[in-house]
Formats: C-alpha cells, sequence, structure tokens
C-alpha cells in the first residue's frame, strides 16, 4: 500500500505533464481500490477515466501474494500467463519501476513481446533487479517520493514537480463515513503497523483519545486486517471515547478524507493521509521518516533522537518510539487542528 501511495504523486506529475499518454498500471489486486472504486464495475483492464478512476487507463491485477505460495501449482502458472498476456496485449512502449524488487522487475522484463524500455533505479531496494532495467536512474532525494518523482522526470526527459496523487472517489464510501462522524470533528487513528517495532502503545493511544473527545472530537481507530484486537485495546484504554472501524479500502480513503486529523506510526494509512493532505501526527521509530514520512502535508513528525533505522521486524515496540508521551502527541494534535478546536 505504501509503495502505491509514493508512487502515485510521480505517476500524476506524469498523467498533468503529458495528459496524452496512455498509462496502465500493475498493481497486486488488494490494492486495486487505490486506483478504482468499484473493483468490479467493468473488465479490470478497461475503464475510462472518471472520478472512480482519475489517474490511469488501463489497470492490471496480479496475486503474487497467492502465487508465491505454490509457483508451481497450475492455478499459478495459469494466472500468471493470462497476466502476461493481457500486459503484452496493450504493446506498451516503456515501464517504470517504481518499486525497485526483483519481482517487479522480473514482471516488467515478462511484458517484453518487444524490445521496451524499463526505468529504474540504479541503486534499487533489492540491488539485484538493477540489472533487469535498460535505464538505470541515479536518484538523489532522500525521500521514496522525490527518487519516484525522479524516475518519471527521466522518462518524461523533463523534471516533474510534485503533484498531489489522484485518488478515486465513492460516493457510498463517503456517505457510510460521513454516519461515522456524529457531527463532530473527526480524528482518525491508526494504532497497527507492518511489525510491532513500529507500534507505539495501545495505553498511550487511549490517553490521547480520551482527551481530543474531551474536546469535541470524534475518535475513531482504525482496525486493519488482523488488527482488531489492538484497536480494541486503544478503544478500551480510551474509557469509551474511541470507537474501532473496520472499513474497507474504499471507506478508508474516504474517512481519511473527510478527517481533520489524523495520528498514526508508518504504515499505509499514514501514506493515505499524507497523500490525501489530512494534518497528520506521525509517530515513528525504527523506521526513517526522511526517507518515507508524510511528505507534502501539514505534520507533525515525532521520533526519538534514540531511534536508529532498523527493518528487523521486532515484535516488540523500538526503545526510542517509547520515550514518545501521550503528551508531546497531544501538543502536536492541538497545534493541527487549531482552529477545529
Amino acid at each position: 500500500m505504501g509503495d502505491i501511495l509514493h508512487a502515485l504523486p510521480a505517476v500524476s506529475a506524469l498523467r498533468a505533464a503529458q495528459p496524452q499518454l496512455e498509462i496502465g498500471w500493475l498493481v497486486e489486486e488488494r490494492w486495486l481500490p487505490l486506483l478504482r472504486s468499484r473493483p468490479n464495475a467493468a473488465p479490470l483492464s478497461h475503464l475510462p477515466r472518471s472520478n472512480a478512476q482519475p489517474l490511469v487507463d488501463f489497470i492490471h491485477c496480479s496475486n503474487l501474494a497467492l502465487w508465491r505460495r505454490s509457483w508451481l501449482s497450475s492455478a499459478t502458472r495459469s494466472g500468471l500467463a493470462q497476466l502476461i498476456r493481457e500486459l503484452r496485449a496493450q504493446h506498451y512502449d516503456a515501464v517504470i519501476d517504481f518499486q525497485g524488487a526483483l519481482r517487479s522487475g522480473f514482471l516488467a522484463r515478462l511484458t517484453c513481446a518487444h524490445d521496451i524500455d524499463i526505468y529504474g533505479e540504479d541503486s534499487p531496494r533489492e540491488w539485484i533487479a538493477r540489472y533487469l532495467f535498460s535505464h538505470r536512474v541515479r536518484t538523489t532525494g532522500s525521500h521514496v517520493i522525490e527518487q519516484d518523482l525522479e524516475l518519471a522526470s527521466a522518462f518524461a526527459a523533463t523534471p516533474l514537480p510534485y503533484t498531489p496523487p489522484l485518488l478515486p472517489h465513492d460516493d457510498e464510501a463517503r456517505q457510510w463515513s460521513r454516519k461515522q462522524m456524529h457531527e463532530r470533528p473527526l480524528v482518525l487513528m491508526n494504532p497497527g503497523a507492518g511489525w510491532g517495532a513500529k507500534c507505539w502503545p495501545a495505553e498511550r493511544y487511549g490517553r490521547v483519545a480520551q482527551a481530543l473527545f474531551a474536546m469535541g472530537l470524534t475518535v475513531l481507530v482504525n482496525a486493519g486486517p488482523a488488527e482488531r484486537g489492538l484497536a480494541n485495546q486503544v478503544a478500551t484504554e480510551s474509557a469509551g471515547a474511541a470507537r474501532v472501524v473496520e472499513p474497507t479500502l474504499q471507506q478508508l480513503i474516504e474517512l481519511t478524507r473527510l478527517s481533520a486529523l489524523f495520528i498514526g506510526g508508518d504504515t499505509g494509512p499514514l501514506h493515505l493521509a499524507a497523500a490525501l493532505e489530512v494534518p497528520t501526527v506521525a509517530i515513528f521509530g525504527p523506521t526513517d521518516p526522511a526517507r518515507n514520512g508524510p511528505f507534502a502535508n501539514r505534520a507533525v513528525i515525532l521520533r526519538s533522537h534514540r531511534s536508529q533505522r532498523n527493518h528487523a521486524r521486532k515484535s516488540a515496540p523500538e526503545a526510542g518510539l517509547l520515550t514518545i508521551t501521550p503528551a508531546e502527541v497531544l501538543a502536536a494534535a492541538r497545534n493541527l487542528l487549531g482552529h477545529t478546536l
């Protein structure tokens, strides 16, 4: 989810600079709502641009998360073969690999029914992927959004500015989201993250929720897949001030759009809030916000000087993260809410 959201400004800039381009996106199926609000509205690869699909002309879905569990099965071979046929049938002239992974580079190469330009970073996330690129771009930006813009600029042969990303709209999801607000300004919290070391304690989220609720705000706790227990713990620690929601991805987009403030750690919903330019309190620990923190929105980034970059995926909260207090988070929230209070 984060990789897609970080790449969206670059593709949005490319769309603005060269509106005549026909752009396709190869996406993992579960993240399709970041590009199209109604996944089953039409065949996946053909739908005119609209509010429901504002950015790309073609969408191709992979299911690598499922396929890699059984590469040799007939279902995997059939699904991969169908995807390759679909990609080649579009006769793309170029591919930009924003992910910089071996699997994304491999799929880019498989689209080569003809000689095709493949753009990727000279020093990608997975170093071996660079050998799959025909155009290796030396990026200098510290933030991944800046690096993605440099990749798109290399293809466009002109510098592209940061452009607010185009995300789909969904009227039904928006109506659902409005019902959650109870006619009060909305604060959306997301206590979960990819691994435990990035998770600020639930008890502290609960204390912040209590204070915000007392200020006249609705506080919702987003529960992603497998995060219901953590979200319930925040709600319990808030003494009923916060309420748990389990939105679909379409609903999460619209709920975030309506939020006056987002509070959370380094995870997909944080990047969604940043993409939608929602004021954000970002609580960072073992990951570096200079690389993947909020980029263009109003944000307060809290990170201890004791925290060091570490992607070891440990389960216990990182020591530096634990030095961040509820009082600091609440002060940052007050600062960002400003006239809303």
